[in-house]
């Protein structure tokens, strides 16, 4: 598995990017001030709604887009010091694949994979052993001399991913490259990123405005929003811990809300001398099987009820998600709560705020 970077071993390195348009008559900032670090071999997302600065800040990496400020360095490299023909030559280690496929109807499956080293000056020779090389790597073997409109949107895309590893890339940028597709083909292409990066040794970059995918693929992540990075991080981490708006209505549209709407105004009043708590429960790493729950109500003479609760995996690391109501004295209320956080679970105290926010 790929570490976090330093800033001296990243695969990717970018500092205080910033990409103005002016649109109308106005300036837009589509990136300001974004700084990131892509470890080698590790599969980064960057996810944000339309507009948030996702497909500017992928296309800066191999200077498609050039930023109005800041530093790109790939595989060592500063980018925004090369000459033309470095900068050729450096992209030539860039593979990308689109959200379009971007195939030429006219040119047979090979032709689409052979027509970048083509334009590159490749002879004809090494570029028919580079399709042979590509071709089984995608799984399309039997389609080399098929043409765009007799292939699925599926095979379309594993020959646009063919074509962007023709190169011999270290780096593989994604640019929403499942969007087009339906799920059962998404976790496919999916499924063939993840294979090809560990085959091939690669880094991957890749944008998507749909945190399922990240949950699918991805070892960290970066939450973008008006141009900005606004949390960053292991992919399980930010899934289970949250820490922006942003991030967490994201979240919620993968694993759901703690509390479906309506539900605290059907619970039913404390008794005389208890209070009603709504609490959140996080349950990861050692203690995610344990009966907490069932423990808890026994210890602390609590009445614990479930208002909704999820069992998922990311990564490999299994984690729950639970809402309780919790009804007691005080006194026990806090001394339960307290034990749950003491064995490593995080407990949060669900106001009308929050829940007004998760809502949102």
């Amino acid at each position: 598995m790929p570490v976090s970077p330093s800033s001296a071993g990243a695969a990717i390195r970018l500092r205080d990017l910033v990409r103005r348009f002016r649109v109308r008559g106005s300036v837009t900032a589509a990136l300001d001030g974004v700084s990131l670090d892509v470890a080698p071999g590790e599969i980064f997302g960057i996810v944000g709604r339309s507009g948030a600065g996702k497909s500017t800040l992928i296309r800066c990496v191999n200077l498609l887009e050039r930023p109005d400020s800041g530093s790109v360095e790939v595989l060592g490299r500063d980018m925004l010091a090369l000459d033309d023909a470095a900068l050729r030559e450096a992209r030539r280690g860039i593979g990308m694949v689109f959200q379009h496929f971007n195939l030429l109807s006219s040119r047979t499956v090979a032709e689409n994979i052979a027509f970048p080293l083509e334009v590159a000056g490749i002879s004809r020779a090494e570029r028919e052993a580079r399709v042979r090389e590509v071709l089984p790597l995608v799984g399309l073997e039997g389609k080399r001399d098929s043409y765009p409109a007799q292939l699925s949107g599926g095979q379309k895309q594993r020959v646009g991913i063919a074509r962007a590893l023709a190169s011999r890339p270290k780096i593989l940028l994604c640019d929403e490259a499942t969007s087009a597709l339906d799920p059962e083909i998404t976790a496919e292409i999916l499924a063939l990123i993840r294979s090809l990066r560990d085959r091939l040794d690669l880094t991957v970059l890749l944008i998507t405005h749909e945190m399922s995918v990240v949950k699918q693929i991805c070892d960290r992540v970066a939450v973008m929003q008006s141009g900005r990075v606004e949390e960053q991080g292991r992919v399980f981490d930010v899934f289970t811990r949250p820490a922006h708006a942003t991030t967490r209505r994201f979240v919620a549209e993968v694993i759901g809300h703690a509390v479906p709407p309506g539900t605290v105004a059907r619970l039913p009043a404390p008794e005389p001398g208890e209070e009603r708590r709504l609490l959140q429960v996080l349950f990861a790493g050692p203690h995610s099987t344990r009966a907490v729950v069932s423990e808890a109500s026994r210890r602390f003479n609590l009445d614990l009820n479930i208002v909704s609760g999820r069992i998922d995996e990311i990564g490999g690391e299994p984690f729950g998600l639970m809402a309780l109501a919790a009804y007691g004295a005080p006194a026990q209320l806090d001394a339960g709560t307290a034990w749950m956080r003491a064995l490593g679970l995080d407990v949060t105290l669900l106001t009308p705020e929050t829940l007004a926010e998760a809502a949102a």
